[in-house]
C-alpha cells in the first residue's frame, strides 16, 4: 500500500500556526457489537468539526488487528439489514496501526510487512466508539491510560462496572438505587454442574415468576438476550447467551414502562437530558437488536411523564453516573413500574451513538445538537488528564 496519502506529522516551525488537535476515532473491535460500532463511527466522523479537529479513523478488525481505514462515513451505514465491517474499510489487509506506549510520546505509527513504518503524527485524544468487551469494558481505557493519551468517556473502573451487569447492579444497590431481581450463572457453575445451575434458575423463576430474560452478563445492544416463557426454552436461551459471554445473567421481567435518560459531562459537572420512553415494539416481543437497529423502533422524546417523574428520573440518572464514577457520557435505562417506582436496569458508558440512537435524540430534545454533542465530548476529554483523578 502506498503511504503518500496518509496523514502526515506536521512540521514544527515558527512560521507554521499551531496545528488542530488530532482525534483518533477508534471503532469496530472483537465483540459481537462490531457492526454497530462501525455505524456509530460513521456518524461521529460525519459530524466532527473538521475546521477544529484533524481526524484519524482507526478500525479494529474482529480478530483484533488495528487497521488504518478510509475516512468515508457514507460506507459505514446499515445496508440491506446488514451492518458494516472494518475489514471492508481497511486500507490494507495486513497493515497495522500502533499506539504509543510511552506517555511522553503520542505519535501513532503505521506499519506494513516489508515496509518502513510510517509516522502518522501525534494523537491528542482518542474517541473510542467501541461497544462491548475488548473496548467498552475498560480494556482499551487501560491501554490509553498506560499510553498517556486522553480519551472520550468513562475510565477503567467505570467502564468495567458499566460492562458487567452483575457488578453494575451491586454498585447501584450499594448506593441506594433500586434494581430488579436477578441471578448470575458463572462459567464454572454451568461447566461443572448444569443440573444445579438449571435448578438455581428454576428456583429463581419459582420466586419471581416467568417470563425471565437470559442474557450475556457483559454484552450490549440486546445481543444474545432471550425472553424465556417457560422451562422448555431455558437451555436454548442459556446456550445463546453463552455464545457471547460464558457468564450469564438471569433477570425477572419487570412490568412497567421503559424510560431512558442521557447524562453528559459539562464544565460544571454531569447533567441529565430530557428522558425518552421506549414503547413496546409492535413486531418484536421486546426491545431487541432488530427492533433497535434494523427496524429502528422509534422512541418517544420527551417521554410523557409528569414533571415530578421527569425530575426524579433525571436525578437518578446523574446518581447512577456518579455511583459508577463515570465520565463523559452515560445512557441510563429504567423501568417505571406499576407501583410508580423507578428501577434502574443498566447504564451504558458508550451508548448507541448514531443520529437515530436514543442518546443523541434525547440531547437534541434538550437543546444539544449532534455535532455539538460530539464536540462537547472531545473537549471534555481534552480537559481531563489521564492517570489518577
Amino acid at each position: 500500500m502506498s503511504t503518500e496519502n496518509l496523514p502526515q506529522s506536521p512540521e514544527q516551525s515558527p512560521q507554521r500556526p499551531p496545528r488542530k488537535p488530532r482525534v483518533a476515532v477508534v471503532f469496530g473491535g472483537r465483540s459481537s457489537e462490531h457492526g454497530i460500532s462501525v455505524v456509530t463511527a460513521g456518524a461521529v466522523l460525519a459530524a466532527i468539526d473538521r475546521t477544529k479537529y484533524e481526524v484519524l479513523p482507526i478500525g479494529i478488525t474482529r480478530d483484533g488487528r488495528w487497521a488504518l481505514t478510509a475516512d468515508e462515513p457514507e460506507r459505514m451505514a446499515i445496508t440491506d439489514r446488514r451492518t458494516p465491517d472494518v475489514e471492508e474499510l481497511a486500507e490494507s489487509t495486513e497493515g497495522g496501526v500502533l499506539l504509543p506506549v510511552d506517555p511522553a510520546n503520542r505519535e501513532v505509527v503505521y506499519s506494513e510487512p516489508g515496509s518502513v513504518p510510517k509516522a502518522l503524527g501525534e494523537v491528542d485524544v482518542v474517541f473510542p466508539v467501541l461497544h462491548g468487551p475488548y473496548g467498552e469494558d475498560g480494556t482499551l481505557q487501560g491501554l490509553l491510560e498506560l499510553s498517556g493519551v486522553p480519551y472520550v468517556g468513562a475510565g477503567v473502573l467505570a467502564s468495567a462496572v458499566g460492562q458487567d451487569k452483575e457488578y453494575m447492579k451491586a454498585v447501584f444497590a450499594s448506593y441506594g438505587l433500586k434494581v430488579g431481581p436477578y441471578a448470575v450463572i458463572r462459567p464454572r457453575e454451568w461447566e461443572q454442574d448444569r443440573s444445579a445451575a438449571r435448578r438455581k434458575i428454576v428456583d429463581f423463576a419459582g420466586e419471581h415468576g416467568w417470563p425471565l430474560f437470559v442474557k450475556p452478563a457483559r454484552a450490549g445492544s440486546s445481543i444474545g438476550i432471550t425472553k424465556v416463557d417457560d422451562l422448555a426454552g431455558l437451555d436454548e436461551a442459556i446456550e445463546e447467551a453463552r455464545r457471547h459471554d460464558p457468564k450469564i445473567l438471569v433477570e425477572a421481567a419487570l412490568r412497567g414502562r421503559e424510560i431512558e435518560c442521557g447524562v453528559l459531562e459539562f464544565e460544571d459537572g454531569p447533567r441529565a437530558s430530557v428522558p425518552a420512553e421506549i414503547p413496546p415494539p409492535s413486531e418484536h416481543s421486546y426491545y431487541d437488536f432488530e427492533a433497535k437497529y434494523i427496524d429502528s423502533t422509534p422512541g418517544v422524546v420527551p417521554a410523557p411523564l409528569t414533571d415530578e417523574e421527569t425530575a426524579e428520573v433525571r436525578r437518578l440518572a446523574v446518581a447512577a453516573f456518579d455511583a459508577a464514577s463515570c465520565e463523559g457520557l452515560v445512557r441510563a435505562d429504567f423501568f417505571l413500574t406499576e407501583d410508580d417506582e423507578f428501577v434502574i436496569n443498566e447504564i451504558n458508558t458508550m451508548p448507541g451513538f448514531t443520529p437515530i440512537s436514543m442518546f443523541p435524540q434525547m440531547w437534541q430534545a434538550t437543546g444539544v445538537s449532534y455535532p455539538e454533542l460530539v464536540d462537547r465530548l472531545v473537549r471534555a476529554a481534552l480537559r481531563r488528564p489521564t492517570g489518577l483523578r
